[in-house]
């Protein structure tokens, strides 16, 4: 082999480098998605309602879609679970939390929820409208401060079972005192859609964690 020969094969090794570099560099973030994938739904799949030995000052409803005036299927199954608890006297005040679900709708979701709850018995007086709330994050964060207002300490969080694990990852950030659960199980959501999009729901929270740790966003 002549000098230019050898010359060729080894710009040729040279080129190929890079692409190797960039294959070794996606399979390795494949990788690292499929493991962070399977820690999420491990950690989602074991998030369970808190046994409340005694009474907590207030349940906290986390708002979801409404279906014109009315709550979708899926915020009725929450609903349900808050009226349960409420029932049984594990909170005698609830929060409903949410906001405008579309601009064309008649109520928010904290007005749609307040509607429902009143029509299955429990007084108006005993409901707490939110109604800005457009993420999770928000729903807490606006919970939490209109329990600092009415001077509550404790709260039980309802939603459903996929959703419980960044609920509660979101209350203990905002230092809520001992945070419970009120989860139930959907017989009407597609858990073949919900719990993907739960997972990239989840790595997003963990990323606005970091950035609002770090001071680089408002919360």
């Amino acid at each position: 082999m002549n000098g230019y020969e050898q010359g060729t094969v080894v710009l040729t090794k040279k080129r190929r480098s890079p692409l190797k570099l960039a294959l070794a560099i996606v399979a390795a973030m494949i990788i690292a998605g499929l493991l962070w994938s399977g820690y999420v739904y491990w950690k989602m799949d074991r998030a369970a309602s808190s046994v409340l030995n005694g009474p907590r000052d207030v349940g906290i409803v986390l708002g979801a879609s409404m279906w014109g005036d009315a709550p979708s299927p899926g915020l009725k199954e929450r609903l349900d679970e808050a009226l349960k608890l409420y029932n049984e006297k594990k909170f005698s005040y609830m929060i409903v939390s949410g906001g405008l679900d579309k601009p064309g709708n008649q109520y928010t979701e904290a007005e749609g929820m307040r509607n429902y709850l009143v029509q299955h018995g429990v007084p108006e007086s005993a409901v707490i409208l939110e109604n800005k709330a457009r993420s999770t994050y928000e729903n807490l964060l606006y919970s939490k401060q209109i329990m600092k207002e009415r001077g509550f300490k404790s709260a039980v969080i309802v939603t459903h079972q996929y959703h419980g694990m960044r609920s509660k990852d979101i209350a203990d950030f905002l230092d809520y005192e001992d945070p419970k659960l009120g989860l139930t199980e959907s017989k009407t959501l597609q858990m073949k859609y919900h719990k993907p999009r739960e997972v990239l729901a989840y790595t997003k929270w963990k990323v606005d964690e970091l950035l609002l740790w770090l001071g680089w966003k408002k919360g």
